[in-house]
């Protein structure tokens, strides 16, 4: 990165105060990187934004089901990794501290080799050596919790420490006994060290009659440190001994860190895995609280946002109004309104979400919302009086722009605040409108605030430009902080200048000193968005009666719905009280045809064959009123072809039975059913209760003086001609089978269908197989075509 673009990405980050976006950030790491991090990496291509956005997604995915990434634990090593890289040696506080990252790094790896078919981005991210573990397992040998080292460490340890706990003893013992004996020329009664050699307290008067070496005196000189020459060869012997032990502890402390030097390189990947896991993981906790989404990176360099949030006003705790913000590469959207109404909160929006998906961050707007690559953004917001450089307001102002025209490039995101503000209007207003015709040829995507009335107009005449006004509230006096796409905004200076308290005899001043042009342009944009405001209001109370509407439907729909289902019940009760009166019937006939083979006079014979045709005709009459029953329920779909799954059709008309009436399909087929609407009403049905509609079964009228006179038009299925035997078992349906021929055969009917369904086949074939024994009634019989239902209906051909 040259020095130019580096300062423009300094300034341009200062402006958009991207350090407080990277300490809260930091705020909700969990590791060492919270103490370290500073300002938040920025991806510097497209293909790194990809994979960041794809590992902050995959953060956020593994916290939504209950599985965070943690790095809980690890402390700050990266000092002990440089002393390491110098092949010097760690004590064992920082061996401990090493141990903490390698027990984090390994449980890093083993989460994310579970979870690696959902985080595979963080997991080929954070891919570790595993041989790692097998240094975590020598220090664990070797350091304790507290950072010293264990007994485990070396086998002459133990037997070191041991020497020196009994020559310690051995003396402390030999000093208690003088204390007792020396008391009366003590200035106390204990012990302590000095330069590592065990001493009394002695009277200064005193010190003479105690033979041995004096180390210091207190701090008030009236007591004198002496070791008793009686202590010396005791002493003499501990300090041996720990310097032995000291030894022992420094070679084992350098053994273990030559062997950490080895794997060097590992650690520091170890390191920076788990400063990577806690960044994501910190953007995911982030994104939550702020009701965040990871955007699709969109291919073009643009930016279309929807109900976008600034994300520092929301960690503020500011009730923040969502606007949508779209910008591309090649235009400019022009940002006109009051002062303090949001126009500098909406350029900062669109600039921190350019570098939020840079650093894959999840941004505060809508479903539906995108965002590019830019691969430079720039921005001129603020006062960068220089009084060092000798620069006035306008003239920093200016510079800056130099250097952002001479960057402009496609893909490059430009941010302008007040352009060409702080000096003559009419000559900055000129200024600021050749300004971003240039630097939208130039291809870049330039975002402006203003308050001038011929850039305003420009934006609304140059296709290349959209014109947004932040909005005011003239009632209340207030900013709306609401951005309106389309039309530009009134500046509303005078207005704001009341609101902050300036006199109202100075309001009218200037006013009356305003120029008209000024006036009417303001009167002119104000009129517009009360005019607007009117307009979303009847928008807004004509969608409201629109739900209500619905609301009322879904509900009529309901009791329909619940009417039907009410209604099949009640026939299903009747039909099943009048097949057990049928049973009880065939019961009868069967035991009189028993007696009829049994009877032995004629007088006898004439009885019984009577109570056997009264129990027929009982049987027949009860077959048909359970048919009529049975039909009744689907009168609708029995009248026309059923229709096949493989024929539904979105815009089709059908016949749907529960309705009697004609419908259009909307929907489906999904899971057997399908979307219809009948007029206004509409709802899910069964396949299966769908039948060819009324035109679609009568395609081909028949013209009267061409039909042949002898042939008669071909019968079709009705309610009257059609027997429906789906879901009875077989004994009532053949029952009602030969009610069904004998009725029909009786009307002088050609043809009669009867509708079985396929099921098991076990129905049908019982069917077709009564109906060969019925040949007085029977000519023929085939299955049904495929308009006609297929194998779901046998067509039978009558005698005639």
């Amino acid at each position: 990165m040259t020095q130019s673009a580096s300062d423009t990405l300094s300034k341009t980050l200062a402006d958009l105060e991207w350090d407080r976006l990277s300490q809260a950030v930091a705020e909700r790491c969990r590791g060492p990187l919270r103490a370290r991090l500073e300002h938040l990496p920025i991806a510097g291509s497209r293909e790194g934004t990809l994979v960041a956005l794809a590992e902050t997604a995959e953060a956020m995915h593994l916290a939504s089901i209950g599985e965070p990434l943690r790095v809980d634990g690890a402390r700050e090593v990266f000092p002990q990794l440089a002393r390491l890289e110098k092949r010097g040696a760690l004590d064992g506080p920082a061996l401990r501290d090493l141990m903490s990252v390698l027990g984090v790094a390994r449980a890093l790896r083993l989460f994310l080799g579970r979870h690696r078919h959902v985080a595979p981005a963080l997991h080929a991210r954070c891919a570790l050596d595993p041989t790692l573990d097998v240094l975590l397992d020598e220090l664990e040998s070797a350091i304790e919790s507290d950072g010293s080292l264990s007994d485990r460490a070396s086998p002459d340890i133990r037997r070191l420490r041991s020497d020196v706990a009994n020559l310690r003893a051995r003396l402390i013992a030999k000093l208690e006994e003088i204390l007792v004996e020396k008391a009366a020329i003590l200035s106390d009664a204990f012990y302590t060290e000095r330069d590592g050699r065990y001493v009394v307290p002695v009277r200064r008067d005193a010190h003479e009659t105690l033979p041995g070496i004096v180390h210091g005196t207190s701090a008030s000189g009236h007591s004198v440190f002496v070791e008793p020459r009686a202590l010396v060869p005791h002493g003499n012997h501990l300090k041996m001994a720990q310097a032995e032990l000291d030894r022992e502890i420094a070679r084992v402390l350098q053994a273990l860190s030559d062997l950490a030097a080895e794997r060097l390189p590992s650690l520091m990947a170890a390191a920076d895995a788990i400063d990577h896991a806690d960044l994501r993981a910190a953007a995911a906790r982030l994104g939550d609280e702020l009701g965040a989404r990871v955007l699709p990176l969109s291919d073009e360099s643009d930016i279309d946002l929807k109900a976008a949030r600034h994300p520092l006003l929301l960690l503020d705790g500011v009730a923040v109004v969502p606007n949508d913000l779209p910008l591309s590469s090649g235009r400019a959207l022009v940002l006109s309104g009051p002062n303090a109404g949001g126009k500098t909160v909406a350029l900062k929006t669109l600039g921190l979400a350019a570098l939020m998906m840079r650093a894959g961050l999840p941004i505060p707007a809508a479903d539906g919302s995108r965002c590019g690559f830019f691969s430079h953004v720039a921005s001129d917001v603020g006062d960068d009086q220089n009084i060092h450089k000798n620069l006035s307001t306008f003239s920093a102002h200016v510079t800056r722009l130099v250097q952002m025209l001479d960057e402009t490039q496609p893909g490059a995101l430009l941010l302008m605040d007040e352009l060409a503000g702080g000096t003559d209007p009419e000559e900055g207003s000129a200024l600021a409108c050749a300004l971003v015709d240039t630097l939208c040829r130039r291809g870049g995507a330039v975002a402006v605030t203003t308050h001038y009335e011929a850039l305003k107009a420009m934006a609304m005449r140059d296709e290349r430009m959209l014109s947004a006004a932040v909005g005011f509230n003239v009632a209340e006096m207030r900013p709306t902080f609401e951005v309106t796409l389309g039309m530009p905004g009134a500046s509303s200076a005078l207005d704001v200048a009341r609101r902050f308290g300036v006199p109202e005899v100075v309001i009218e001043r200037a006013r009356a000193v305003l120029p008209e042009q000024s006036r009417d342009f303001d009167q002119l944009v104000r009129g517009i968005q009360v005019l607007r405001e009117e307009t979303q209001r009847t928008l807004d109370g004509a969608r409201e009666r629109e739900r209500a509407a619905e609301a009322l439907q879904a509900k009529a729909e309901g009791k329909l719905e619940a009417l039907m289902a009410a209604d099949q019940r009640s026939v299903a009760r009747a039909t099943t009280k009048l097949f057990d009166e049928l049973r009880d019937i065939r019961a009868r006939i069967k035991e009189a045809r028993k007696a009829l083979r049994e009877a032995r006079d004629e007088q006898s014979l004439q009885a019984l064959l009577r109570k056997t045709d009264e129990a027929q005709r009982a049987t027949n009459d009860l077959a048909t009123e359970a048919g009529a029953a049975r039909g009744g329920a689907s009168a609708a779909h029995d009248t026309a072809p059923p229709v096949q799954l493989g024929d539904v059709s979105i815009g089709a008309t059908v016949h749907v039975a529960r309705l009697g009436r004609s419908a259009v399909i909307l929907e489906g087929p999904l899971k057997g059913k399908v979307r219809v609407a009948a007029g206004a009403l509409k709802l899910w049905v069964d396949v299966g209760e769908l039948g060819a509609s009324a035109p679609d079964a009568e395609k081909a009228p028949a013209i009267a003086h061409e039909a042949p006179p002898a042939v008669s038009a071909p019968s079709m299925p009705t309610a009257d001609n059609t027997l429906d035997l789906r879901g009875l078992r077989v004994d009532d349906a053949l029952a009602m089978l030969e009610a069904f021929l004998d009725r029909m055969f009786g009307a002088g009917e050609a043809t009669a269908y009867v509708l079985h369904g396929v099921g098991s086949g076990a129905l049908r074939d019982a069917v077709r197989s009564e109906l060969r024994q019925y040949t007085r009634y029977v000519r023929d019989f085939r299955p049904g075509e495929r308009d006609e239902g297929g194998e779901r209906l046998t067509v039978v051909r009558l005698q005639r």
